[in-house]
Formats: structure tokens, sequence, C-alpha cells
């Protein structure tokens, strides 16, 4: 009798946390407590999978994979009316260490699913640009050229210094984009630096690399 008290207090111990999960995810995700000892639902929130309390639980004992945190997942479910559910189970221990219950935790995933799949259409981009319809937009190949230069060095435009920027400025020079007259102006909009200031950068990145020749 002392055993079954203990696993009835664990259970009530952890119907709040259950509740507060449930409540916080609420309508996607559905709490489950298995009462491990009955094999029964000792209780369930937001039972969108028609179960009730007092219900066969229908799981092991304990799972057989759990980390040594005591949880197991997220792994994959699927519903009754055949929405994906992602889950996690957290097994439950008295004072002693034995596993009187689970927690599981059944997050309605397809909802997300479908918001994804909406998101891709409008943001993928399922062809290449035309070149020929482009050659002629030099903004464009600023654009480009910038944020491909910045992903390549691991930088954000908003903190590049002067050293970074006078490299930037010799990689769009070596591809020749200031051969177009408004392309400083153009840049220094990009970069939030003054019409001056990418000329001055421009002459340094363009200036001779001698060093003093010292015995």
């Amino acid at each position: 009798m002392q055993t079954r008290t203990n696993a009835e207090t664990l259970l009530r111990q952890h119907a709040a946390t259950a509740a507060a999960v449930s409540t916080l995810l609420h309508p996607h995700a559905e709490v489950v407590l298995h009462d491990l000892e009955t094999g029964r639902i000792a209780g369930i929130w937001n039972a969108f999978s028609g179960r009730r309390p007092g219900m066969e639980s229908l799981v092991e004992d304990e799972p057989q994979a759990a980390g040594d945190d005591g949880v197991y997942g997220p792994y994959e479910k699927t519903g009754a009316d055949g929405r994906r559910l992602k889950s996690v189970t957290a097994v439950l221990r008295d004072g002693e260490g034995r596993a009187t219950g689970l927690l599981c935790i059944n997050m309605d995933v397809s909802h997300f699913d479908a918001a994804a799949k909406m998101l891709s259409a409008f943001a993928g981009t399922p062809a290449p640009r035309p070149p020929s319809l482009f050659a002629g937009d030099w903004r464009e190949e600023i654009n480009t050229a910038l944020h491909d230069w910045l992903r390549g060095q691991g930088l954000s435009l908003s903190a590049l210094r002067k050293a970074e920027r006078v490299a930037l400025v010799a990689v769009l020079d070596a591809r020749g984009l200031f051969a177009t007259r408004n392309a400083v102006d153009h840049l220094a909009g990009l970069i939030g630096a003054s019409r001056a200031s990418i000329y001055n950068y421009l002459a340094e990145a363009r200036r001779p690399n001698d060093k003093d020749e010292t015995p």
C-alpha cells in the first residue's frame, strides 16, 4: 500500500506541471500522465486523442531508449485523424528511483507543416533569374556582391569597421562595379557611409601595398 501511495503522490505532484504545459501550448498539445503501476491514464489535458482518465495507457512499463535524463524523444506519432504529432516522454520516478509514471506531451505539428508549405511557396525561387534580363542592372550586381561578401566573411553590415569596408570596396572594384557613375552613391546608401568616405576607401584599396624594406 505504501508503494501505491507514493505513486499517487508523484502523479499529483506532476499534475500542475502537465496542466501548465497544456495551457501554454493549447490547443496544439495534448499532455498525458500515465500511471505505470496500474497501466492506466491518471490525467489528461486538452485530450484531442479522445482518451480519458482511467483508460488503458497501452504503453510499456518504461521506455527503453530514454536518455540519461529520463527523457524519450522527440519522436513522431500519427493521430487518429492522420495528423502528424511530435511527442516527448519523461519518466517520472519516486524518491527511491523507481519509475512510477510517464509524462507525455503530444504536439500537433500539422498546422506548422501547412504554414511551412505556404511560406515555401511564396518565399521559394523555383527558377534562376534570366541572366539576359538583368545583365545591365548594376544595382542588383552591387547588392548581390555586397551580401555574398558579407556572408563569406561572416560579417554584418551594421558592424563593419573601416578596414573591412576598404576590403569590401576592393572586392567590388576588382569586379568593375564602380565603372557606373552612380555606383559610389548607391554603395554609400547601402552601408551608411558618405560619398566622400567611399572615395577614400576606394583610393586606399587601389593604393599599392608597399612595405618598408629594413635591413
